[in-house]
């Protein structure tokens, strides 16, 4: 698999799951469920797809971590396979 930017990844796929998100106005402060309309459902999609396009899963027990766009990025940064 190659290696994929996080940021790129958070973003290609909340475009993919909330088209009408502007990825330009996107801040790392952005909640996913206030800031952004996320529901419940979106946001496991969301998880889905991030997994998906980088091989990062992110158990239930690190959704606290992962509320926020910043928060995601940093998330798949830090669990990035080594040399990624």
């Amino acid at each position: 698999m190659t290696p994929v930017d996080p940021r790129s990844a958070v973003t290609a796929a909340l475009r993919q799951i909330a088209p009408e998100i502007d990825p330009a106005t996107l801040d790392d402060s952005d909640r996913l469920r206030q800031d952004l309309d996320l529901d419940s459902l979106d946001f496991l999609r969301l998880i889905e797809q991030l997994a998906a396009a980088t091989g990062i899963d992110i158990p239930e027990r690190d959704y606290p971590a992962v509320t926020t766009v910043g928060g995601l990025v940093g998330y798949l940064a830090a669990h990035r396979p080594p040399g990624a």
